[in-house]
């Protein structure tokens, strides 16, 4: 088949037309998911350290270093903690409010188990958050975004 100078003018301009439209909704695509990883990241900027464990009379204090790297202010945050013994068994569980998180921020919280020997603390679970909270919103994923380690002989985990 033979075409004249204007057909294929014509059909080179169709193709690049179709060759744009095409880089246009690949591009929509790469675009698309680096928002959420970027969203994602700025989430997933609030670690949370078991720095240390300090025995004061029966009890053990427990302090916690909370370093908040997002832009989002946690006003309420509310986890569920399993304390385990050494030998694995289930010593005592209690729900504390962490909040207020400032943003861009580390903060330090202490907390004293009552009737706890520092020595017999194996490990701290958090089992789930009971509520979080930035500004008037609930945020869902507060378990996932939460960093954890341990400076101690005891582990965090979740």
């Amino acid at each position: 088949m033979l075409l004249n100078v204007n057909q294929r003018w014509r059909r080179a301009r169709c193709i690049g037309r179709s060759a744009a439209a095409a880089i246009a909704v690949g591009a929509a695509f790469l675009v698309g998911p680096a928002f959420s990883v970027a969203e994602e990241a700025e989430a997933s900027k609030l670690s949370m350290v078991l720095n240390k464990l300090e025995p004061k009379d029966s009890d053990c204090r427990v302090f916690f270093l909370f370093d908040n790297k997002s832009d989002r202010a946690y006003d309420k945050l509310q986890l569920d903690f399993y304390i385990f013994r050494r030998d694995g068994i289930v010593s005592q569980s209690f729900t504390v409010d962490i909040a207020p998180l400032k943003a861009n921020k580390k903060s330090v919280k202490r907390y004293d188990l009552s009737d706890t020997d520092c020595d017999d603390v194996g490990s701290i679970l958090i089992n789930e958050v009971a509520k979080c909270q930035v500004g008037s919103e609930e945020i869902s994923d507060c378990l996932d975004v939460l960093s954890l380690s341990s400076r101690t002989d005891a582990e965090l985990s979740k």
